[in-house]
């Protein structure tokens, strides 16, 4: 299947889905959100879980001021970790970018680090997975209005990953705007995370050409489209399969900011083989991963 149809079917406009199997969960401190045993048993059979409220709309509109730093290009990025998603542009105008990536922002606005997203993700994927989880990186994500190519192909997050024992992750993606099935809200399988990771292929050539990897839905896969309202949270672990159509909305900005965690003894074999998720990084993850079925454009 072309790169062109195996994201067919996310590209039309999608149609308003519910909130099925959503849970809500309560703030309980600066650093701490409570996420209730329902919640628990939704990641852990879903691989995905929706949380309410994580961030206040005060705080909310501190993280979207420097949010938007980093989309004027007030903030330093240096060469990749700043690139057009759909296509893996970088160092051009970025206002021609369907999805506006920024990879590592805490490491090029130090400022950042430790802010109460962070510490509430922290106190979440402790919850979620056990103990020394750690962050594994964070990414802003930002799909513009009217960008109806501004599409995420299906995909497992381990298909990108090096394959270890303990996969234990919980990726926790804030809506900074409101997450609407217009503008291009997550899409799930859920419990496909029960299942081995599936055969990924680059979105447009090889990994040379373009970083994306993307995955073919079986006839029998019904997706999960969960719409979020601005301040909540989605968390997925590594092996649930996800994607997002695109942004039929002609005003209506989709601006995520996700923060990773994984164990502490995964991310210290990650960066001891020179893995740190930036796009800028000189090591092919092809070669790190071992049984996943990831296939190079060549052995298609």
């Amino acid at each position: 299947m072309s790169p062109k149809n195996c994201l067919r079917p996310i590209l039309a406009r999608p149609a308003a889905v519910g909130l099925a199997g959503t849970v809500s969960g309560v703030i309980v401190t600066a650093d701490h959100y409570e996420v209730t045993s329902e919640a628990r048993r939704a990641f852990a059979r879903d691989g995905y879980v929706h949380l309410k409220a994580v961030v206040s709309p005060e705080e909310r509109v501190a993280i979207s001021e420097v949010y938007d730093r980093f989309l004027r290009r007030e903030i330093n990025v240096v060469g990749k970790d700043f690139n057009d998603m759909t296509t893996g542009e970088h160092g051009s105008d970025p206002s021609g970018y369907a999805i506006v990536n920024v990879m590592l922002p805490r490491r090029y606005y130090p400022e950042w680090v430790g802010n109460v997203f962070e510490r509430r993700a922290a106190s979440i994927a402790a919850q979620l997975c056990g103990e020394h989880m750690v962050i594994d990186f964070d990414q802003l994500l930002a799909k513009q209005p009217g960008r109806t190519d501004a599409v995420f192909g299906w995909h497992q997050d381990q298909a990108y990953w090096i394959d270890t024992d303990d996969r234990r992750t919980a990726t926790c993606w804030l809506a900074v705007d409101d997450s609407t099935a217009e503008n291009g809200c997550m899409q799930f399988l859920p419990g496909s995370n029960l299942e081995p990771v599936r055969r990924h292929h680059p979105l447009h050539g090889d990994r040379d050409q373009s970083h994306t990897l993307v995955t073919d839905l079986r006839p029998d896969d019904v997706m999960r489209s969960v719409p979020i309202e601005a301040g909540d949270i989605t968390v997925h672990c590594e092996g649930v399969l996800h994607g997002s159509g695109g942004n039929f909305s002609p005003d209506s900005w989709r601006r995520a900011y996700i923060v990773a965690f994984r164990s502490e003894a995964t991310v210290e074999r990650e960066r001891a083989l020179g893995f740190t998720h930036s796009h800028n990084d000189h090591v092919d993850v092809l070669e790190q991963v071992e049984g996943l079925g990831v296939e190079t454009h060549e052995s298609q």
